[in-house]
Order: structure tokens, then C-alpha cells, then sequence
């Protein structure tokens, strides 16, 4: 089975909301370290760690860090950077074009589309196996996402 581009069905997670902001704020959200910090994690979860080369081949570089204490370090490249349409980027590299040690997990593909004053937001993560894309369904994909895109929201409301 597979999606309406031909990418397998199986290896795909995605999460789509209608956020009540225009979508230079929400790009301006996902693109400024400072308003990443605010919403990139899911509460009780914070983001103290926000480094960010937004430009195709540019590094990111986020930290999130639980209510006990441990860190999730998260390093990736930008691979196409569209201001106010669309974001990709990959954990495939940790900074140009240098690949990361250990098997690479996933494409994050956002789209920001308007929608009246308001922004069709669309994440799309694909994974290189069917396996990495159960085990990140498991680990919460859709909660996780899905109460991140309501943080997204609400710093791109006061935007």
C-alpha cells in the first residue's frame, strides 16, 4: 500500500492540524531557537537546547529533557528550506553533509499551506524501515506530535 506519492504507507507517520496563525508566524516558530525552546517538546518535556542553521545542509541541533532529568539529544541537517512553505530535514547527518553515526531514523517533511489567515500544518515523518516507523508509533508519535502542535499554536498565536 502507499501514499499519494508513492512513498510506502508502512514506513510513514503523519500529523496534520489546522493552527489558528498565519504561516510566516508558524515558520517563524519552527525556524527561530527561541520559539522552538517554547513548544518542540510535550509538556511535561521541555527543550533547553535549540541550535539552529536554518538552510539546506545547515545543522540543527535540540535537546529535550524529561521531568526526571534525561536528555534526549537530537542532531540533524536541513535538506530544503522553502520560508513559509516547507521544512526538511533528516537525523541522517549531524551537521553539512556528515552522516551520523548508527543508523539514520527519519525525513521530517513540513508543509505549511494558508488557509484563510490560518495554516494547514502538515508533518510527515518517514522512516527508513517499517520497523523505525512502528517503534516511533509506539513510542507516542500521534500524543507526542499532536500536544506539540497545540504548543506550536499557541506561541504562533502571539506571534
Amino acid at each position: 500500500m502507499q501514499s499519494t506519492d508513492i512513498f510506502p504507507v508502512d514506513r510513514e507517520l503523519v500529523l496534520s492540524r489546522l493552527i489558528d496563525a498565519p504561516r510566516a508566524s508558524v515558520f517563524k516558530a519552527w525556524t527561530d531557537p527561541n520559539l522552538l525552546r517554547q513548544w518542540f517538546a510535550p509538556r511535561p518535556y521541555t527543550t533547553p537546547v535549540a541550535k539552529l542553521e536554518v538552510r539546506p545542509g545547515g545543522a540543527s541541533f535540540i535537546v529535550m529533557k524529561g521531568p526526571d532529568g534525561s536528555e534526549i539529544p537530537n542532531a540533524g541537517v536541513y535538506l530544503e528550506v522553502v520560508p513559509n512553505e516547507r521544512l526538511v530535514f533528516t537525523d541522517a547527518f549531524t551537521r553539512a553533509w556528515e552522516p551520523k553515526e548508527g543508523a539514520p531514523f527519519m525525513v521530517v517533511i513540513v508543509t505549511l499551506a494558508d488557509e484563510g489567515g490560518k495554516t494547514r500544518y502538515t508533518a510527515r515523518v518517514r522512516h527508513w524501515t517499517a520497523d523505525a516507523r512502528k517503534q516511533h508509533e509506539d513510542m507516542g508519535f500521534h500524543t507526542g506530535w499532536g500536544i506539540c502542535a497545540d504548543q506550536l499554536e499557541a506561541v504562533a498565536r502571539d506571534l
